[in-house]
């Protein structure tokens, strides 16, 4: 298969499938069309959540504000799944979790892959619009991969998957593609080593307006309030454990914090937008 992820929304996807569909008749996936413009950052979030519950694939994606310039296109393997992205960090931290999948549920949370990840930059053509490289550069690069790939990724070990990349004439390996780590909190703990407080930043925000902080779910299991940023909150595991707007702290499918209402937006009500702060104390602590 497949996949494709972009800020595009409609109808510029289905342009891309149509250049896919005329090299390969490989299963086509949407991920989402519509993760957040021009924010390379939040889209490789959800990619690193999102990309490890598939079977070996191609992945194009593309959050490409760099769209036009000297930026390249990258190719980046990730143990046997491909990913096929703007050099702007994109594709490096789904490309950790993918290549550290055996070491942890769905690789989901493990970073710990970077001795499986190799990168390649596209030898790009003269495009056909300097503004839409997902249809000209990164679709068909995605199609020709697919096509070199007897089978499929999901039909080939790592090595064979290398082997073909490194065989494809437009490739040549990456020498410094850009990276992107995700940022990881600060933590106080006490003299028993628990922790007191966390300085967290926040990732991203879905749709029904859930915060979701960079902060990991296990800082905060087992309490029932929590201050974020000076506001006290209850800790609970469900919406449904509040009233229907009620604002609350849970962990979610992702495993990270969120600063949530149930029924309502946490974004609004915690006043919170992506890269702002977040502080969580424990409720009987004065930090």
């Amino acid at each position: 298969m497949i996949t494709l992820a972009s800020d595009f929304g409609s109808p510029y996807p289905a342009a891309m499938k149509g250049v896919i569909r005329r090299h390969t008749d490989a299963e086509l996936i949407d991920v989402a069309h519509d993760l957040p413009r021009g924010d390379p950052r939040a889209a490789a979030f959800w990619l690193r959540f999102v990309l490890p519950e598939f079977p070996p694939a191609v992945h194009c994606a593309v959050i490409d504000p760099g769209v036009g310039t000297d930026r390249d296109a990258l190719v980046v393997r990730a143990g046997s799944h491909v990913l096929v992205a703007p050099d702007n960090g994109l594709a490096m931290p789904p490309a950790r979790a993918l290549a550290g999948e055996s070491g942890g549920e769905s690789g989901k949370g493990n970073d710990d892959g970077d001795e499986a990840i190799e990168a390649f930059v596209v030898d790009v053509d003269e495009p056909a619009s300097e503004t839409f490289h997902g249809r000209d550069v990164f679709a068909p690069t995605a199609a020709r991969i697919r096509a070199a790939l007897d089978g499929g990724p999901a039909a080939a070990t790592p090595e064979a998957v290398s082997d073909a990349l490194s065989a494809m004439d437009d490739l040549s390996p990456a020498t410094d593609p850009v990276d992107l780590v995700l940022p990881e909190p600060s933590v106080e703990r006490d003299d028993a080593g628990d922790p007191v407080a966390v300085e967290g930043e926040v990732l991203a925000i879905d749709r029904f307006g859930n915060v979701v902080t960079n902060v990991p779910g296990e800082l905060i299991r087992g309490r029932d309030w929590v201050r974020i940023n000076g506001e006290l909150t209850p800790v609970a595991e469900t919406f449904g454990a509040v009233d229907p707007g009620d604002r609350l702290v849970t962990v979610g499918s992702h495993g990270y914090v969120e600063c949530d209402v149930n029924d309502g937006r946490g974004d609004g009500a915690f006043d919170l937008r992506p890269g702002d702060s977040v502080r969580i104390v424990a409720d009987n602590v004065s930090l």
